[in-house]
């Protein structure tokens, strides 16, 4: 207890996670600690859910991303979430959204905390903090994320605190946390590498906001990893030959630049191929530290890592977690704000790598929306690093459910990301470099590189028509979702 909680006046304040969720009341907003499914408080989430069967209420949930141990499902079916910002990945969650029972207000994940600041969006009224351990003067150290959950906790009326037994002290001296200054005055982020370190160890709060502590002991959920296939090591193999060839043209080194990736095997993978590269010293400034981030390092390919979360398969926690102050020098976990910066992304140019659904000939990618409607996650942070990359990549297998759907299509369903935030389209087939192209060149070099082989000809002959009437653009209105449609009819585009 004098180690997890330092300040002597603060043990008082521990209590039962039931206590604790009565502060929580029918309306409020509440902002909880959590991102891809790390750092998420656990008890105060459950006990919400049991209160709500005898005592109903709903609230706006907050949180950095997606939270783990089935919460976002738990609270979704005792109908505590009446609305949800900015992330999700749960599919219990997913079917209340497209149901229209919980309004999901999908994110760029920098700019959450920046409206609640400016007053855009409700103000917090309880934050629900995971955290190792709290320090003499109240400063919350958190665990393995740090999301949106400093913001929360120096903007919320009160803070739950929930103490994880779980996770080691050593975890003191990971994070970084910087708060910019309220603008009109902000100064620059002063970021200027991967490893620049600009703010605390812990998040900033006065002692008497602590009206909660709950103690609790309970693992990360563990992500779910595919091991890379024939089609993501083709892919990780075109952008090997694409970084080579800017090597080459002298544009970057053998370090490249530092690198992001998102969530979710196939960017997993793609990153995991850069071990058999010769690529070296590489540093990342990502959002989140997945199994590669530490493969790379264990393989000596890989220098320095900044997220703002750590997720990890089952096997790769077990590998890591024992020996983690083996990789802590080399870590830095931040705010997502400062992690996904603008500002810091266009400083540092990084290399983008993040996961299409599907894009169009054009070279416009849906991430978020199947079949136009249906959402799936979120836009998360692509958004944040693809606009401001040196090198906005996406990637994508080219088909999908045994080839009836073909991720390249006339036109996207739904547009997250427009063509002109996109550099390089990579599938297994091959990689489509659009830096330069005007949009008849880009619809050539993408149905030529990127489409399977099964749909080339269907794409051409769109494409072929289309030319005949003409434009910059050159679409068939009547067409250009007829592959969606048919898909809804068929099963079958």
């Amino acid at each position: 207890m004098q180690d997890r909680i330092r300040n002597p006046e603060l043990r008082s304040r521990v209590m039962s996670a039931q206590q604790a969720a009565a502060l929580i009341r029918d309306g409020m907003v509440v902002g909880m600690s959590g991102f891809t499914r790390a750092g998420e408080a656990m008890a105060v989430p459950l006990a919400l859910a049991e209160r709500a069967r005898t005592d109903p209420l709903r609230i706006t949930l907050m949180t950095g991303a997606s939270l783990g141990h089935d919460l976002d499902k738990i609270l979704a079916e005792a109908h505590v979430t009446a609305r949800r910002i900015p992330f999700q990945s749960d599919p219990g969650l997913r079917r209340a959204i497209n149901a229209g029972e919980v309004m999901f207000i999908d994110q760029h994940l920098s700019e959450t905390v920046e409206q609640l600041r400016t007053r855009q969006l409700p103000g917090v009224d309880v934050a629900v903090i995971e955290a190792a351990a709290i320090t003499e003067d109240g400063g919350i150290i958190p665990t393995t994320s740090i999301g949106n959950s400093a913001s929360y906790a120096i903007l919320a009326k009160q803070v739950i605190v929930e103490i994880n037994t779980a996770q080691p002290l050593s975890f003191e001296g990971l994070h970084d946390v910087f708060i910019p200054i309220y603008r009109p005055n902000r100064m620059p982020i002063p970021v200027v590498a991967p490893d620049s370190r600009i703010g605390l160890p812990y998040i900033p709060i006065p002692p008497e906001k602590i009206a909660a502590i709950v103690l609790t002991e309970k693992h990360d959920s563990s992500a779910t990893i595919l091991p890379p296939d024939d089609d993501t090591r083709a892919i990780a193999g075109h952008l090997i030959d694409f970084f080579q060839g800017e090597v080459r043209a002298g544009r970057m080194d053998n370090r490249l630049a530092p690198l992001q990736a998102g969530i979710g095997t196939i960017a997993n993978a793609v990153l995991h191929g850069l071990i058999d590269s010769p690529f070296h010293d590489l540093k990342m400034y990502s959002e989140v530290l997945q199994d590669s981030t530490f493969d790379l390092m264990d393989a000596g390919k890989l220098t320095y890592a900044s997220g703002s979360s750590i997720t990890l398969s089952a096997a790769k926690n077990a590998q890591v977690m024992p020996h983690f102050d083996r990789y802590k020098s080399r870590l830095i976990l931040r705010p997502q704000e400062i992690s996904n910066h603008p500002e810091v992304v266009r400083r540092l140019g990084l290399i983008a790598i993040n996961t299409a659904l599907e894009f169009d000939i054009y070279g416009n990618v849906n991430s978020t929306h199947i079949m136009g409607t249906q959402m799936m996650n979120g836009i998360g942070g692509s958004g944040d690093f693809a606009r401001n990359a040196l090198i906005s990549v996406f990637v994508t297998k080219s088909i999908a459910k045994g080839g009836a759907i073909s991720s390249v299509v006339p036109m996207v369903s739904h547009v997250d990301h427009t063509e002109h935030d996109v550099d390089v389209l990579v599938t297994e087939q091959g990689l489509a470099d659009l830096r330069g192209l005007a949009p008849r060149e880009r619809a050539r070099a993408i149905i030529a590189h990127c489409a399977h082989p099964d749909w080339r000809a269907p794409l051409a002959d769109y494409f072929d028509r289309a030319l005949a009437l003409g434009g910059h653009t050159p679409h068939l209105l009547e067409e250009a979702l007829s592959w969606h449609v048919r898909l809804r009819k068929t099963g079958r585009m």
